[in-house]
């Protein structure tokens, strides 16, 4: 297909494009005001100049270099890198060189730290443990050093394969405001049998929900999301957990259909689920001690009565941050009074 271009003949056009994307994107703002100076300089000299813009005659002849130099080119006047053109380079001695090679020969992972303590043993150099780190890095970049690789087995097809790391950037709650629920997951054993109760919490209205699951898989997870999101009386806009595996994959992608946020805790950090670890030590010590044969035996039973608890938790147990009501008092109180015909009694 021939497309057709209404500038075709038109003269100059071409060049007048290139030189407005040049001005535009190749001349910086500090270019177009050093050509203003050197302006100013050409009609009212240099004492006003420098009193203007205290800019010496030296740096203004330089200017004028330059420019003269691109054939008046502004993209000239551009700040350069003030980089120096030759820099220091690194040398590591043989004998410091030696001694790093014929150590990591008997612990492939030994520190720069402790690499340190050996050379000023030795009597060789009394180096800082950074300097001793920069001089690893070079000897692995010249490859006299092995780049450790790790490698996993995959007995499909009994082949050994390097393992590839996958850096996931992970959303954080700081700075959020609004409606949050955390979640978490509780893990008990009896009688040989493992359970995991996975548990959610609004954390302004403290309305919350558990639910028992035989595996620890993110499918789990991603069900019991979606019950909590059937049941909670407020609409469910942000979720934040830890970094287990059984928040990710199905459940990652449930709240990703639904339009739900995603907030990570930073790694090995639970006081940023502080109000769902609450809940958890309230659930295992009313009833999930009280309740341990029912749970490895017999989950079905375990979860009816779970609920049952759960809509006595929401709806008649005081909360001390709540100023002494329940989660669904506490709800119906922010609504507008209109809207209190609506509700019916949780309970039933």
């Amino acid at each position: 297909m021939r497309i057709f271009n209404k500038f075709r003949g038109t003269k100059g056009f071409i060049s007048t494009w290139e030189r407005v994307i040049r001005f535009r994107y190749m001349i910086t703002e500090e270019a177009k005001e050093r050509c203003r100076i050197l302006a100013f300089w050409e009609e009212y000299g240099d004492e006003a100049t420098k009193k203007a813009f205290g800019t010496s005659r030296a740096t203004l002849f330089r200017w004028q270099k330059e420019l003269s130099a691109a054939h008046g080119k502004l993209e000239a006047l551009n700040k350069k890198s003030t980089a120096p053109r030759r820099r220091r380079k690194r040398i590591i001695p043989p004998s410091i060189e030696t001694l790093i090679l014929k150590e990591r020969a008997y612990d492939p992972r030994i520190s720069k730290d402790k690499l340190s303590v050996l050379m000023r043993e030795d009597g060789i150099a009394c180096l800082s443990a950074s300097t001793v780190g920069r001089m690893l890095s070079d000897l692995k970049k010249q490859g006299k050093l092995p780049d450790r690789k790790k490698f996993s087995y995959y007995a499909d097809s009994d082949t050994w394969r390097e393992k590839t790391t996958i850096k996931h950037t992970k959303l954080r709650s700081k700075g959020h405001t609004g409606g949050l629920v955390k979640a978490d997951s509780i893990i008990r054993f009896q009688d040989g049998i493992k359970r995991y109760i996975v548990t959610a919490l609004d954390c302004e209205s403290k309305f919350a929900f558990a639910y028992a699951y035989r595996s620890h898989s993110s499918a789990g997870a991603a069900h019991f999301m979606e019950k909590f999101k059937h049941v909670s009386p407020i609409p469910v806009t942000h979720v934040q957990t830890d970094n287990g595996s059984e928040f990710a994959n199905h459940f990652d992608l449930f709240l990703e259909e639904n339009g739900i946020v995603h907030f990570h805790t930073y790694p090995r950090s639970p006081k940023m689920n502080a109000e769902i670890e609450r809940f958890n030590r309230t659930l295992s010590d009313a009833f999930i001690s009280r309740n341990h044969s029912l749970l490895a035996h017999d989950i079905e039973a375990f979860n009816e009565k779970l609920i049952d608890w759960l809509l006595w938790y929401n709806s008649r147990r005081p909360h001390w941050s709540l100023e002494l009501v329940s989660p669904l008092r506490y709800i119906c109180n922010q609504l507008p009074e209109k809207s209190h015909m609506w509700w019916t009694d949780a309970v039933t």
